[in-house]
């Protein structure tokens, strides 16, 4: 029986699309239970997206979970033979809280893995089939590779804590350079190790053109050998005819304790996010007292609905969007960027408008409340934009730090009463705006902690006895002090960084490079 395709979604029609490439590939389709026992995914929560899982007592009185990631229940359920091949595909339909949300979704994903005896051939494959299916919903994609392996010789090489391996890899995933060079200090990194990691970062794109800059990058380092395992892979895939729309960016990121080698991640036009995600996971197989090997990836379909097939969305109308933030900092900002050539007179003039074009740089800025900038560029709608690295610090969006525009400088510190003295048989209460970068500095140094979350008068809460101190931005400290209070500590130092939504670096890399260097240029002068 034919199906009236007029009755299918875009999303539904690409899901029978990819399930026809993975039948032809000699994948076999795979079928399990909404329903898992929820140990399997409280061993492994390191490896979820989300580490919130919905649960449930069976009539039996077992704990069940609905399913929040199908690759972990494969594993479990398939048979553990290294010596033979199993291809499965499955489309699934998983319960969890996406990146960027508080609340649990029903997410459709369609993926495959390849999982026992996994060599050259098969890792081929597998990654020819992520392009073909990324084909499937616009032939303007992105499959962007990297190599777990170089990236982890370096940090190995750097000889920093646990804490400073973090530090790295959180920089690394944002493409941020300055934050590499700060962490390397911080710690006290390997300053080779330190210079090569920064420098691997900042490369991206064509395989002809990224391989000889980080081929002669990663000479005479640590990382050599797995470099020449990873090019061996790129020049399979050139061979294999796939390598077309295929870059290299050392900026892609996963758990190391899962895994290892190749990683890929791919984009297509009209969507902010990574619309495949995938790589060789051996090391969760081990964690998981499996002896075969594996590699596969998903597609996550319930979000290309607002993919668009032809790739014209992705050139739009050739602007740039940049998110500013309203006030003193903006402001501050603006003429950075006037400063770099990228002037818009209408922004000087005394308007209540909120976007703003130069029709001849082809730029676009719109003005939002600070706290809100990094949520326009994480969604998408804008390419680019300014935050505070106190807000980036505190929600953690998944965007690029590209620059560090050195203005707007304060400090994200702890103040309390004058003589204050933290008595540390006893919970300490912090009021503060940013409640999870108190948890987090204060889980650095062990101490137990009540958060109090409040939105403003922060200083107010020791005064009051609210709280014993306060975690909160001082600019000049005259606030504290008219209010006999004072630093205690000092978090970290705190400026205004430019961002860059992950899947606009991969349609218009030039564009923004360009405005990112003019920035740059404009604060070496001003240093």
């Amino acid at each position: 029986m034919k199906i009236n395709d007029s009755l299918l979604s875009r999303s539904e029609k690409i899901i029978f699309a990819l399930q026809e490439i993975y039948l032809k590939a000699g994948y076999l389709p795979y079928r399990m239970s909404k329903f898992e026992e929820y140990d399997l995914y409280a061993n492994n929560k390191s490896f979820l997206v989300s580490d919130r899982v919905i649960t449930f007592t069976d009539t039996d009185g077992a704990l069940m979970a609905l399913k929040p990631d199908v690759t972990l229940s494969i594993i479990k359920n398939r048979e553990d033979d290294p010596e033979a091949t199993q291809k499965l595909f499955y489309r699934e339909n998983v319960y969890r809280v996406p990146d960027g949300s508080d609340s649990f979704r029903e997410i459709v994903q369609t993926g495959l893995e390849c999982i026992g005896k996994v060599g050259n051939d098969e890792t081929t494959e597998v990654i020819s089939l992520a392009a073909e299916s990324l084909k499937a919903v616009s032939e303007n994609y992105v499959l962007e590779l990297s190599d777990l392996d170089i990236t982890e010789a370096l940090i190995a090489a750097a000889n920093v804590s646990k804490s400073g391996e973090s530090e790295l890899w959180s920089a690394i995933n944002g493409k941020n350079v300055s934050g590499i060079y700060a962490a390397a200090e911080k710690y006290g990194a390997d300053k080779t190790a330190a210079a090569a990691l920064a420098g691997l970062t900042s490369l991206e794109g064509k395989i002809e053109d990224v391989l000889p800059k980080a081929e002669k990058l990663l000479s005479g380092t640590p990382a050599k050998g797995a470099f020449d395992r990873f090019s061996a892979t790129l020049e399979r895939l050139a061979k294999a005819g796939c390598a077309g729309n295929v870059t290299v960016g050392f900026s892609v990121a996963a758990d190391v304790n899962y895994y290892g080698g190749t990683v890929f991640k791919g984009f297509v036009p009209g969507v902010p996010t990574a619309v495949l995600s995938g790589g060789r996971y051996d090391r969760l197989m081990r964690s998981m007292g499996k002896r075969s090997c594996a590699i596969g990836f998903a597609v996550y379909t319930d979000a290309l609905e607002r993919s668009d097939p032809g790739g014209e969305e992705s050139a739009g109308d050739g602007y740039i969007s940049v998110a500013l933030p309203k006030g003193r900092i903006g402001d501050r900002v603006y003429s950075l960027f006037a400063e770099a050539g990228y002037r818009c007179g209408a922004i000087e003039t005394q308007s209540r408008k909120l976007i703003f074009e130069n029709g001849e740089k082809k730029i676009r800025f719109f003005l939002v409340k600070p706290s809100d900038v990094a949520i326009y560029v994480e969604r998408g709608a804008a390419d680019i934009g300014v935050a505070g690295s106190d807000i980036l610090d505190e929600y953690e969006p998944d965007v690029y730090k590209l620059l560090d525009l050195r203005t707007g400088a304060c400090r994200m510190t702890v103040a309390a009463k004058r003589g204050f003295c933290d008595d540390t048989a006893k919970v300490l209460r912090v009021a503060t705006k940013y409640p999870n970068t108190a948890k987090k500095y204060y889980r650095s140094k062990g101490r137990s902690i009540d958060v109090i979350k409040l939105n403003g008068s922060i200083e107010l809460a020791p005064i009051l006895d609210l709280s014993d101190v306060i975690v909160d931005i001082v600019e000049t400290g005259t606030t504290l002090k008219e209010n006999d209070l004072s630093v205690v500590e000092e978090i970290s130092g705190i400026s205004a960084i430019l961002i860059a939504n992950k899947a606009s670096m991969k349609f218009g890399s030039a564009r923004i490079n360009e405005i990112a260097d003019g920035l740059k240029e404009v604060t070496e002068r001003k240093k």
